[in-house]
């Protein structure tokens, strides 16, 4: 049996939800931002405990299909820009469609409607991030993270990173208070502020 959480972002979070899990005694054999497979059916009472363990760390167990494929959508962007070691080649649209076997159009409508955002915008949000990150790391040059997140240039990685935070990427490494937003608040802080620096 699987379960979907939503608001799964990082290691944190999945360490959370087995905590909850293994407090509940809930067994379970695979455990992925966003998804957990169960060993076994869990009760009405035991899906509400959890949901109420879960819901005072910003967690929430989801039950509708279109929620949870928005939330698989964003796992999967998630992943793929902040976990893996080079952003895929293939174009997003490609990679999502192959990843959840699933129209691509329908799932960018979809996402839209849900978020406010665009799959393309919320991909181009959480790059940038990625981009702040290991800026702020300084073991990489602009070109390496240009090549890692798979821009076509450092001018286009440039580009797009003063677009969405208004400063140089080279500004942005040389000021002193560097201001990362929490992964699950992107698309907020997109929305009121249209600035994520």
């Amino acid at each position: 049996m699987k379960i979907y959480v939503q608001n799964m972002v990082c290691l944190c979070c999945k360490m959370t939800l087995a905590e909850e899990l293994n407090k509940m005694g809930i067994e379970y054999k695979h455990l992925e931002l966003g998804e957990v497979t169960l060993t076994k059916p869990f009760s009405k009472s035991q899906r509400e405990t959890l949901r109420h363990n879960l819901h005072e760390y910003g967690l929430e167990l989801m039950e509708d299909k279109k929620a949870i494929l928005v939330e698989k959508i964003v796992n999967i962007i998630i992943k793929m820009v902040h976990q893996e070691e080079e952003v895929p080649v293939l174009n997003f649209s490609t990679f999502l469609t192959n990843e959840l076997n699933q129209d691509y159009h329908s799932m960018s409508t979809l996402f839209s409607k849900t978020k406010g955002i665009t799959i393309e915008h919320f991909i181009i949000l959480n790059k940038i991030e990625r981009v702040k990150e290991l800026i702020m790391y300084d073991e990489l040059s602009l070109s390496e993270i240009s090549y890692k997140l798979n821009y076509s240039s450092v001018a286009h990685l440039s580009n797009q990173f003063k677009k969405i935070t208004g400063l140089t990427p080279t500004f942005f490494k040389n000021i002193k208070n560097k201001k990362r937003i929490p992964l699950e608040n992107i698309i907020e802080e997109d929305l009121q502020s249209n600035s994520i620096l």
